[in-house]
């Protein structure tokens, strides 16, 4: 980069620290500032200026407070007070955030639960966090009523608040006539403080099971306003568009928060869907949109459609977007600004790519670094004298990792062992402390840095290691490839992993024009030697690829009923229960 690019990159970093300067000193601890304050806030400065729109529904600023206060009196009705637990289980629609900012007003915690969990797993979300009540919406009543006597072992059974959705019967435990009777205005003068806990986010485990990070006040205002300033650039006349989880990190930062900082429209959908996607965003007037994982790729092997080229939208927000999606996403749908940000739900190293350079996170920031480690395990390389060593030459790779301070929090679990867990100390000196991010990034010129892989999916296979991510970029080149899901699986007789790729193909997809794309674009030790082919790819609520059960699964036919292949010389063959018992035995060595 020349000196007037970085120029030009300081610039852009200067401009969007002014916007949020003044909003600084309302973040500091010790202070008063909250979500339920900026709803306060919008209700008294937009008060019929459109909140909310869902479906045809449209729900103004003033509106959006009553029925916040509705739910305050409710759950006040229902024994609900400071620093209680509420969980929260209900699809995204208004009533979510009534519920969510009616709980938040009397300063109890929100724990916003994954709705696509059942049995042990929503059971463990629930009672790892303890609540005085759950409020779930009535489609998803069955499942948490299944799971309630399980979820808190050794206490009684915790009481159940159903909103109902629309044209859902009538239930005895249904809020719906609670709130009609309860009053729309605020219930005293409750101002929480800046550094309690607001809400609990879900984040994965190491065991599979979800560990619940502690959200506070001002982490939330933070990225409320850093999502709604910078990164959209938002006014109160802009729709930004959310069809993303609100229990997830970037649907209810990216959207429901920068509407709330900003006095933007917030435009729900329930679920994400690919096919009504372009249609909302018209319907809605959107000129922001969320966007996380692969839901762009969806968007692009979707059907052309008249509404792609009839939006208003001037700039995207979200992660994960690959860099092989990227400039066909922009191009295609005629995109102006995309602006990638990275940083975990109970992260303290976020990274934001303001200029919308392709493939790039951001540049590191003070209190942040990229250290050497194992690229398998994840663990830290330490010297002689136990110290980390940077990252600091171009092309390299290493772990990122974010100072904690006094600035910088980490606000940790619910599960005291699980926060030390991600604690690195004495990193490059004595007594210090960095949050390990558990991600693996590529260091660029300037100190910009690209995504490389999550800490386990790069796999090591003759010697070499494999980055996951890298291989499926190429993979997706490959003619009639929709979607690649790439991992390391365990070869019996082998050492380290060898190369798997899930692939949701089109009817033209040949099998012998992908060997030689593989031969042709990765190096031997990279190919996929295992091929599984698949309808749909399982992702996660957030389109994330799964990865844990496929590695599991591995390559055995009696665990998988899709087509299984493996590469033998120069081609792939079927991979049936004979073949396979050849591998396990070491008769037969793939590639």
């Amino acid at each position: 980069m020349g000196i007037p690019s970085r120029l030009r990159s300081v610039g852009v970093q200067l401009g969007a620290l002014s916007r949020i300067a003044r909003h600084i000193p309302e973040i500091r601890r010790g202070g008063h500032a909250s979500a339920s304050l900026l709803l306060e806030r919008n209700a008294e400065k937009y008060p019929d200026a459109p909140a909310i729109r869902y479906l045809d529904e449209v729900y103004t600023w003033a509106e959006f407070e009553a029925h916040a206060n509705r739910w305050a009196h409710v759950l006040v009705g229902r024994g609900i007070a400071h620093g209680d637990v509420v969980s929260l289980v209900m699809d995204n629609r208004p009533e979510y955030l009534f519920a969510l900012m009616g709980a938040i007003q009397l300063r109890a915690v929100v724990a916003c639960v994954n709705t696509n969990l059942s049995g042990s797993a929503l059971a463990h979300a629930i009672g790892v966090a303890r609540p005085r009540i759950v409020v779930a919406g009535s489609e998803h009543e069955g499942a948490v009523r299944d799971v309630l006597g399980s979820a808190q072992e050794g206490s009684v059974q915790t009481p159940l608040l159903v909103q109902a959705d629309r044209g859902a019967s009538a239930s005895p435990d249904f809020a719906d006539d609670e709130l009609r009777a309860a009053r729309s205005t605020r219930i005293g003068n409750l101002r929480p403080l800046t550094e309690e806990a607001m809400t609990y986010l879900y984040t994965s485990g190491t065991t599979g099971l979800p560990k619940a990070a502690i959200v506070t006040n001002q982490r939330f205002l933070a990225t409320a306003y850093g999502f709604g300033k910078i990164l959209h650039e938002a006014t109160h006349e802009d729709v930004i568009y959310v069809a993303l989880p609100l229990y997830h990190g970037t649907g209810q930062w990216g959207g429901f928060g920068a509407s709330l900082a900003t006095g933007a429209c917030l435009a729900l959908r329930r679920k994400f869907s690919a096919s009504s996607f372009w249609s909302d965003v018209v319907a809605f007037g959107a000129t922001r949109f969320t966007y996380i994982g692969e839901l762009c790729r969806y968007l692009l092997l979707q059907p052309e459609t008249p509404y792609e080229k009839q939006h208003g939208v001037r700039v995207v927000v979200g992660n994960g977007l690959r860099p092989d999606v990227w400039g066909p996403f922009q191009s295609r749908f005629g995109i102006p600004l995309i602006r990638e940000f990275y940083g975990a739900t109970e992260g303290n190293a976020p990274l934001a790519n303001l200029e919308g350079r392709p493939g790039m996170l951001g540049r590191l920031g003070m209190g942040q670094a990229v250290i050497a480690c194992d690229p398998e395990t994840g663990t830290p390389t330490r010297d002689a004298r136990g110290r980390c060593t940077r990252v600091e030459r171009a092309g390299d790779t290493g772990l990122l990792v974010g100072k904690v301070s006094r600035l910088a929090t980490f606000d940790g679990y619910v599960d005291a062992k699980a926060t030390e867990a991600k604690v690195l100390r004495d990193v490059f000196k004595k007594g210090d402390a960095w949050f390990n991010t558990g991600d693996l990034v590529t260091l660029h010129e300037d100190d910009w840095v690209a995504f490389a892989d999550r800490v386990g999916d790069t796999f090591r296979w003759k010697g070499e290691n494999v980055s996951t991510s890298e291989v499926a970029t190429l993979v997706n080149r490959a003619p009639g490839v929709l979607e690649s899901n790439v991992y390391g699986v365990v070869v019996p007789q082998s050492d380290g992993r060898a190369g798997m790729a899930s692939l949701r193909v089109a009817p033209d997809f040949d099998l012998q024009a992908f060997a030689e794309h593989v031969a042709r674009e990765l190096p031997k030790y990279a190919r996929p030697l295992f091929l599984r082919l698949e309808e749909g790819i399982r992702v996660t609520s957030t389109f994330k690829h799964q990865k844990v059960d496929y590695r599991n699964e591995g390559f055995d036919p009696s665990r998988v009923s899709s087509p299984l292949f493996v590469l033998v010389g120069d081609r792939y063959a079927p991979l049936d229960a004979a073949l396979y018992e050849q591998i396990r035995s070491g008769e037969l060595v793939p590639g």
